[in-house]
């Protein structure tokens, strides 16, 4: 059986080689190696226009909108928060066209970390813009510290991974208000959206955490990736 093309967003970031420094395209091995061993195909997508969109959306059959810099808050009508690190507005406004194509096109869709937000975004969502302001604490942000996370297990989420993770997944944005055809499938103990799913779409799903490492969510990652390359086959 031939191996779906899916695609990789990645960031702009200097990379050395020898001597010299360049700007380069940069996306973490770990994605592109759990759809290799899911069974599909990844292709990495550079940032740099809206122009090459409706050509990837024809010939990808899956998406996976990648972590990395929190999404800026004048996406979603909202003012920074001078805590968040400075957005990359070229990698917003790509991702959410990207998004929004994908679904669109009912490609199917796994939102990893600012993925997720990316996807809740380009459905007409909001995001809190400084979690542990909200919540007087740190700890969606602390580094080492794993959390269980509830999951529907009704939900195309919860049959890819069962009816919870336990996963290190530190965040300062969290989805605020849902967008639309969205549910919130997964949540923190304080109710904290943990994982979100696009209604009557082939395969819409977004995660705050990071199923491609094998660590820290029980390998269940692996479940994650097998159902994007099954609904893009």
């Amino acid at each position: 059986m031939s191996r779906p093309l899916i695609g990789v967003t990645a960031y702009f970031e200097a990379a050395r080689w020898d001597d010299y420094v360049r700007e380069a395209v940069l996306s973490p091995p770990s994605y592109a190696r759990a759809i290799e061993r899911a069974g599909g195909a990844p292709v990495v997508l550079p940032p740099i226009n809206s122009h090459a969109i409706a050509a990837y959306v024809s010939g990808l059959r899956g998406v996976v909108l990648t972590g990395g810099t929190e999404v800026g808050a004048a996406a979603y009508g909202d003012e920074q928060d001078p805590r968040a690190p400075e957005p990359q507005p070229h990698r917003d406004r790509f991702e959410l066209a990207l998004a929004r194509a994908a679904v669109q096109a009912d490609i199917p869709v796994l939102g990893i970390a600012r993925g997720m937000h990316v996807l809740n975004v380009a459905q007409g969502g909001s995001l809190i813009p400084w979690l542990p302001e909200m919540l007087e604490s740190e700890r969606h942000n602390e580094p080492g510290a794993p959390h269980r996370i509830q999951v529907s297990v009704s939900s195309k989420l919860g049959k890819a991974v069962g009816d919870h993770v336990k996963a290190v997944a530190p965040h300062t944005q969290s989805v605020r208000r849902l967008g639309t055809g969205l549910l919130a499938v997964a949540w923190a103990d304080d109710q904290i959206v943990e994982g979100i799913e696009l209604q009557g779409h082939r395969f819409g799903v977004g995660v705050q955490w990071h199923p491609e490492r094998e660590t820290g969510d029980g390998g269940k990652g692996n479940g994650l990736f097998d159902a994007l390359v099954e609904a893009a086959r």
